[in-house]
């Protein structure tokens, strides 16, 4: 499978967004975040930034509003720094896999004993 435009801004949007959660954001919701990947429409119109949480002590709905808060000021700075003719719309949705697998592990250690 080829490497599409949109997944090499995907890659590019999750890099200005770590940056910024790093550095900018002050918001101490959004302090424990992981970005575990993005997806971005093939127009570029869209991307969706999928996050976890290191430790599990945050609710995710929190952080979620934390991130959501901040959307704005990300996307200015997503344009600034990636120059592109049109700004994808930022949606950040909580990535809940290690979570199910973890789910998955406990079934799999119960049926075994």
């Amino acid at each position: 499978m080829e490497y599409q435009r949109s997944d090499r801004v995907g890659d590019l949007i999750l890099e200005v967004i770590a940056e910024l959660l790093r550095k900018d954001i002050r918001d101490p919701r959004v302090q424990a975040v992981t970005l575990t990947g993005a997806k971005v429409s093939k127009d570029l119109r869209h991307a969706r930034v999928y996050f976890n949480l290191l430790g599990g002590q945050n609710d995710p709905s929190e952080v979620l509003a934390g991130l959501k808060s901040a959307t704005g000021f990300v996307r200015s700075k997503v344009a600034k720094q990636l120059k592109l003719r049109f700004v994808p719309a930022i949606e950040f949705t909580y990535d809940d896999t290690e979570d199910e697998a973890q789910r998955i592990d406990e079934l799999l250690k119960q049926v075994k004993s």
